[in-house]
């Protein structure tokens, strides 16, 4: 059962519980093969097979097992490897891959997010917790939260307990006095609760649970949760 008398600080996933993810990562898409098409246009047809381009993706995951938590380098080897299966220039990916990078970061956030950030930050710290590459400054986010951590930095990604126990150690809070909201059910609702935390579950879209442990909280906006709060003050 959900405690509120034990929270002192909250950790937040980014994708798909700020902001939808794939729209953005479309967005970057088109405009890396739109950079593409004028810098490298011999690979345009190569970045603009999908299922092509996936292959490759697919071949990295098993060739690079030590990108696997840093989907940045993931994605700058896709594009490094699609020039040069095309026979363009592979130092070419380094332009292409900041123009994917920069459109990554232009989120549009739920329309509950940035209120539930300006409410949340100011009675606890609120520390980030993602297995993606979203930059905080970028994205124009970082004022609300005390730190950062993420697969790629940490080494470890979400469901694993040590990277929810780390981002409670950026707070200087023991697990069990941190709250962890997220969309995913598994990598954030179910990690959670193994390292310790509470759990909020933030279900925008009616899934159902999926485990037989069950999240403290279950949500259908963050606005539900700053109520929570406001009720508990």
């Amino acid at each position: 059962m959900f405690d509120v008398t034990k929270i002192r600080g909250i950790s937040l996933d980014l994708d798909d519980t700020l902001w939808p993810i794939w729209p953005t990562i479309e967005r970057a898409e088109r405009a890396l093969l739109g950079w593409v098409d004028l810098h490298a246009p011999k690979a345009s047809g190569l970045f603009a097979d999908a299922s092509k381009m996936r292959a490759i993706r697919e071949e990295i995951g098993t060739s690079r097992p030590d990108l696997q938590h840093d989907l940045s380098a993931v994605r700058h080897e896709l594009i490094r490897l699609a020039l040069v299966r095309a026979g363009a220039e592979p130092s070419l990916a380094d332009g292409a891959f900041e123009v994917f990078f920069a459109e990554r970061q232009r989120v549009t956030l739920y329309d509950d997010a940035l209120g539930a950030l300006e409410f949340l930050s100011a009675r606890f710290p609120l520390v980030s917790l993602s297995n993606g590459n979203a930059d905080l400054e970028r994205v124009g986010l970082a004022r609300f939260f005390r730190a950062e951590i993420s697969a790629r930095q940490f080494g470890i990604a979400k469901p694993d307990p040590q990277i929810f126990i780390a981002a409670a150690g950026a707070l200087q809070l023991a697990p069990e006095q941190v709250l962890h909201v997220g969309d995913d059910a598994t990598l954030d609702g179910l990690g959670a609760l193994n390292a310790g935390m509470q759990s909020a579950w933030l279900n925008r879209a009616d899934h159902l649970w999926p485990h037989e442990a069950t999240p403290h909280l279950t949500l259908t906006s963050l606005d539900e949760l700053c109520d929570l709060f406001r009720g508990a003050a």
